[in-house]
């Protein structure tokens, strides 16, 4: 097990990393001090204003084994699947699994052993195809030849459960979704149309595509923590909303849109348009049945002064048989009942009149239910399965009641 480790930050507007402090194994908590060079340094930023303060001396965490913001670039459970079918004779600890991450991480920090020259692993760039067929391979716990474990390990810090990998582009970076040989229903087209309603409805989404790779569907995302300079790629600092609200992911039952409305209010560069648009993406989930909206499903750009809200992402209709429903954070006074009324129920503290809030309602309504059958065609759902989400998912009588 890795005692020791350091973390590297691409600070804003920088094109190479610089080592920002080291993490240390405390008998299985991480615990994290800044270094004394980046303290020195006029452009340091603070990793988390509020856990881990720009001050010298060791930083425990505030809940579990690690802060929060270090935690974000861990893998979820998909990266910590690779991981172990990459080392299947190792006992991985929450260090090594921040180790042992490919080194294109979402965010702007990196975890490397040494602290004196950053020093990725070599790894050699897949083709689409052939990252396709080493996700399904890991999901069929069959081995993989040793370059194609290296580049679908190079995309483990993506997080989520399902199969995914990292794409480079000439100009632009893309995390690849792969359909999985467990779904029930086509997820990735499903998702696809979800996205192309999203962008109708005014929500502020990545750019997306839809490909077929080995026989399976493929959705292409593009990264938006990644920019193209003249110097090279920068990258931009990410935090999740669950990192934002101080919770441990034994905690996000407790995750709320009202109180990530609260943070942009005190800490956001653009409170007002920033919840016009959370109050809008909270909206469209339940509109188009995405109940999936966890915390770690929303993030924050952070520039070491304030947070901005990232485009939306993970937006997918989750099938489901019965009427009522629930969301994954607090939506309203009622709690998380997926209803319009409950979105509606605290429409000021989005900075809304309940007047304005009701006519966007009404007007995403009216979209969704003229375009889901252009949506679903663009995705290539067919009939069959574009009414089942439709009666069932999409615009579900249970929203109204």
């Amino acid at each position: 097990m890795t005692s020791d480790a350091f973390i590297w930050v691409w600070l804003p507007g920088d094109a190479e990393p610089v080592v920002c402090g080291r993490l240390r194994d405390f008998d299985g908590e991480l615990r994290f001090a800044y270094g004394r060079g980046y303290l020195e340094r006029e452009s340091a930023i603070a990793l988390d204003p509020r856990e881990l303060p720009l001050s010298a001396g060791w930083f425990r965490p505030r809940i579990g084994e690690m802060p929060g913001i270090i935690r974000d670039a861990s893998p979820d459970a998909w990266g910590r699947r690779v991981l172990h079918h990459r080392f299947p004779s190792d006992s991985l600890a929450e260090m090594d699994f921040l180790v042992r991450t490919g080194p294109d991480r979402i965010g702007a920090m990196e975890v490397n052993r040494s602290k004196t020259a950053y020093a990725p692993d070599e790894w050699t760039p897949a083709t689409l195809d052939e990252l396709a067929s080493a996700a399904d391979r890991v999901e069929r716990g069959e081995p993989l030849p040793e370059p194609l474990d290296d580049a679908l390990l190079h995309g483990s810090s993506v997080g989520g459960a399902r199969p995914k990998a990292l794409i480079d582009g000439a100009r632009a970076k893309y995390i690849a979704k792969f359909s999985s040989g467990t779904d029930v229903y086509p997820v990735i087209r499903c998702e696809y149309a979800a996205m192309w309603l999203a962008r109708r409805c005014g929500v502020d989404v990545p750019r997306f595509k839809l490909l077929r790779s080995m026989g399976k569907d493929v959705l292409l995302v593009e990264r938006f923590d990644r920019e193209r300079g003249e110097s090279g790629w920068r990258r931009r600092f990410l935090a999740s909303s669950l990192t934002t609200q101080g919770l441990h992911e034994t905690e996000a039952r407790w995750a709320s849109y009202l109180d990530l409305a609260g943070f942009i209010r005190r800490y956001g560069a653009s409170p007002e348009a920033d919840n016009a648009a959370l109050f809008r993406r909270m909206v469209f989930n339940i509109v188009i049945g995405n109940t999936d909206d966890h915390a770690r499903n929303h993030s924050f750009f952070w520039d070491g002064r304030h947070y901005r809200l990232t485009p939306a992402y993970d937006i997918c209709p989750m099938l489901r048989s019965g009427l009522t429903a629930n969301q994954a954070m607090v939506v309203g006074a009622e709690g998380r009942p997926s209803t319009l009324r409950n979105a509606l129920s605290e429409a000021g503290v989005f900075g809304l009149s309940p007047a304005s809030a009701r006519e966007g309602v009404d007007a995403m309504v009216q979209t969704v239910e003229s375009e889901w059958p252009d949506a679903a065609d663009a995705a290539g759902l067919t009939r069959v399965q574009s009414d089942l989400l439709r009666r069932a998912t999409v615009l579900s009588p249970g929203i109204f009641y």
